[in-house]
Parts: C-alpha cells; structure tokens; sequence
C-alpha cells in the first residue's frame, strides 16, 4: 500500500484532519531543507510536499517564485532532490510528495523519472500544469510503479469534477480559490457549493490548498473535507529566519499555528 493512503486512511478512521506542508527544496540551500524535512516530521505534520524549483512557476505566487530563484541560484536541481530524498528516507516515516512542472520531468525522461521516484521513496507526484485529461501521458508509469499522481479540482471544475474525483488516487487536491498560490486574507469562494460537489464524488480523502496560512484558516477550512495544504506560508516562515535556528524555530511557531486548527 502506497503510504499516502496509509497515513491519511489512518487520520480518517480516527476522525482526525490532515496537516499537509510544503516547501521549496533548496531555499536556501539543500542543509536548510533537509533539517526542515526533519522538523516538520517532528512537530506532527502528516505529508510533506517538496516543491522541485523551476524557472517559470506559473501556478505560483512571488513567495514561491521567490523560493525557487533563490533554490536555482544555489545551484539546487533534480538530481540533487533525489540525493537528498535517497538519504533522509528510511527515518522520514510521513508521506513525501513531489510538486513540479512537467518540463522537469520530459527533460529527465518521464519513466525514467517516475521510476527513480519510486526507488527513493517519493509516494506522489503533483503536476500543476498537467491537466487531468492530459494525465494519460504519465499514467502507465505511475501505475507501474505505484507513484501516485495527485490530481487537482478547483471551483471552476465543475462538470469535471466527477470524472477527476472519481479517478484519482492518494488525495484530492482542492484549490481554494482562482489564481496562484500565496497567503491570503479571505476567500471568496463558496465551499459549501464546491464541497458539497467534492464530496459527492470524492472515493479518497479531499484537502483543501492555496492561500492557508493560518491556524484559524486551517479550521474553517478543513471543516469542509479531510485536512488541509499550506505552502507560501511555510516557505515565508523558513525564509524570514537569518541563521538555520532561526529559520528552523520560525518553521516550528508556524507548524504549531497550523496545528492549532486541526486539534
């Protein structure tokens, strides 16, 4: 069973919500982000989102953007991603999963890529520029080699919420709200409407994301599915530190926030 469904099955039948946490591997440098990894892990997050830095993140806001010019720039690349991946793994227990544009992924070789995905242990896989319908490109592999491609529904869906809901594995990926990622003060979406759809047709757990990043944000939203998916956030808290310390204590305070909405 691939741990995705393991960890988030378990929160399920405990009628607990998800944390899910994201960073940008590399930001601001490779050591930085391992020992976030790591404490993350510690302070209770239940799936790790690693983001892969591209030079044209288009379904990001300027934190992400941000994240990934400084990553690029300290020289941090796929290959380097997976070393790391490779040698935290076996005392990473939590799900980790890849978000990255698919470029990365046709210039590595898409099966070649997913495969070595899942010699280190990647359990998933979020392609914000690959559509659903076009998801017939990666399918074979990720069934093959038991990655999960983690599909995404937004307001907008709609009529193709059924077939996406209905056909994905791992988790849901529910985008809060039109636009790119970064935090937000409000939202103006209606979520009883979009969850009322979501949920209808939703066979895995549905978690919600972009623009989460507070404690409260967390329990308003996660009120309306299985966990929540907090990203610029995060990255803003391991950003704003001057030294690893305190990078790494900012990370915590945050985590702790975040937390507070889910318990």
């Amino acid at each position: 069973m691939n741990r995705i469904d393991e960890r988030l099955g378990a929160l399920k039948k405990q009628g607990k919500k998800a944390l899910i946490t994201f960073l940008t591997v590399g930001d601001p440098d490779i050591e930085t982000s391992e020992k976030a990894i790591f404490t993350m892990q510690d302070e209770g997050v239940d799936l790790i989102e690693l983001g892969v830095p591209f030079s044209d993140p288009s379904a990001d806001g300027k934190t992400i953007q941000a994240a990934d010019e400084r990553a690029l720039a300290g020289g941090t690349d796929i290959f380097k991603i997976f070393e790391l991946v490779e040698k935290i793994r076996d005392k990473v227990e939590v799900p980790l999963v890849f978000l990255l544009y698919y470029n990365i992924m046709v210039q590595y070789g898409v099966e070649k890529f997913i495969a070595r995905c899942k010699d280190v242990g990647i359990d998933g896989l979020i392609i914000p520029d690959l559509p659903y319908e076009e998801s017939g490109e990666t399918a074979e592999y990720t069934e093959k080699y038991n990655v999960y491609q983690i599909n995404l529904v937004s307001p907008t869906s709609r009529d193709r919420v059924r077939a996406i809901a209905e056909n994905s594995k791992g988790f849901l990926y529910c985008v809060s709200s039109l636009g790119v990622t970064g935090e937000k003060s409000s939202f103006k979406t209606n979520f009883d409407e979009f969850f009322s759809i979501v949920n209808k047709y939703a066979k895995i757990p549905a978690c919600v994301g972009f623009g989460i990043s507070n404690g409260e944000q967390v329990r308003n939203l996660s009120s309306y599915c299985d966990g929540a998916i907090v990203g610029s956030a995060i990255v803003s808290a391991i950003a704003s530190g001057k030294t690893l310390d305190e990078r790494l204590s900012n990370l915590r305070e945050k985590i702790k926030d975040l937390r507070s909405g889910i318990e």
